[in-house]
C-alpha cells in the first residue's frame, strides 16, 4: 500500500557549528510509512558507521518485509538484527571499537504509527495546540528524574546530558521500547536527535513547529537554525511527518469483503 498521499515527510541533518562531521543517519520513506533517525557515537567516523549502518540496514528489510500487520514482532527480530551487526562490526574491527546509535523510528500503517525508540532520541506530537514528548529518554539522568535525584530543571543544567543507557550495537543484545500510537488526520510528528532538544526548550520547539506548521520544509530548516544559533554544540537531524488523511489498512477481511461487495453492485 503506497502511503504516500497519506503522509508528508521531510528531513534535516547538519553537523552544528561546533563538530567537524555528522554522526547522525536519517531514513524515510513515505510511500511505504517508514521514517528512522540514529544518533551515532564512538571515536572518529565509528558512530557515523553505526547510524548508518542502522540506517540503511532497517529501511532496506522493513521496505520489503511482506506482511507488517504484526509490526512490533517485525520490528523487534529486525531490531535485534542489525543490534548483532553492529555489535559484531565493532568487535572484529579495531577502529570501530565501542562504537552504538540511538534510534527512534516508526512504521504507519492502518490509521496508527508503531514506534520503537533506544536511548535519547526523541519523538514528539503536535496535535492541534498541544506538543508532547511521546518517547522516554533511555538515559541516566531520565532514571535520575524519575528517582527525584534531579527536577527536569536541574537536569537541564547537567553536564551528563549523553550519557545513555541504552544504545544499538554495544552489548550482544538491547531491548527496544516499542508502542503503538493511533495518528490523526493533521498531526505533525517530529522526530530529533539530542543536538535538538538539548540546544532548544521543548516549549520553543513546539512554537516554531506551530507557527511554521504549513510548511514542513522551512520548519525543519528553522529548528536545525534555533539549535545552532543557540549554541550548535553537537549534531542535530530532524525528521517531520504530517499526516495528510486517513490510511486505513486495504488488506485482509475488511479489503477483501469490499472487493468482494463491489462486484455485485
Amino acid at each position: 500500500m503506497d502511503l504516500s498521499q497519506a503522509l508528508e515527510m521531510v528531513s534535516l541533518s547538519d553537523a552544528g557549528t561546533v563538530r567537524s562531521h555528522n554522526e547522525d543517519a536519517v531514513y524515510f520513506n513515505p510511500a511505504c510509512g517508514l521514517a528512522i533517525l540514529a544518533d551515532g557515537m564512538g571515536g572518529y567516523n565509528a558512530g557515523e558507521v553505526a547510524s548508518g549502518m542502522v540506517t540503511t540496514l532497517l529501511g532496506g528489510a522493513l521496505e520489503t518485509a511482506p506482511a507488517r500487520q504484526q509490526a512490533q514482532g517485525v520490528l523487534e527480530q529486525e531490531i535485534a538484527r542489525v543490534n548483532h551487526a553492529v555489535y559484531q562490526a565493532a568487535q572484529s574491527q579495531a577502529q570501530y571499537a565501542g562504537m552504538g546509535t540511538t534510534l527512534v523510528m516508526a512504521v504507519f500503517q492502518d490509521n496508527a504509527m508503531t514506534v520503537a525508540h533506544i536511548g535519547d532520541s526523541r519523538l514528539y506530537r503536535l496535535r492541534g495546540e498541544t506538543f508532547q514528548q511521546i518517547t522516554r529518554d533511555h538515559s541516566l539522568l531520565q532514571e535520575q528524574i524519575d528517582s527525584g535525584l534531579l527536577t527536569p530543571q536541574q537536569a537541564r543544567l547537567s553536564q551528563n546530558k549523553n550519557l545513555v543507557t541504552r544504545a544499538v550495537g554495544v552489548d550482544p543484545q538491547v531491548t527496544p521500547e516499542i508502542h503503538q500510537y493511533a495518528t490523526l488526520p493533521g498531526d505533525i510528528y517530529l522526530f530529533c536527535s539530542d543536538g535538538l532538544n538539548d540546544m532548544v526548550e521543548d516549549d520553543e520547539i513546539g512554537m516554531a513547529l506551530q507557527m511554521l506548521a504549513a510548511n514542513l520544509e522551512l520548519a525543519a530548516t528553522q529548528l536545525v537554525q534555533m539549535a545552532n544559533d543557540n549554541g550548535g554544540r553537537d549534531n542535530v537531524s530532524v525528521i517531520l511527518v504530517r499526516i495528510r488523511s486517513g490510511y486505513p489498512a486495504s488488506n485482509g477481511m475488511g479489503g477483501w469483503l469490499k472487493k468482494l461487495l463491489a462486484r455485485f453492485k
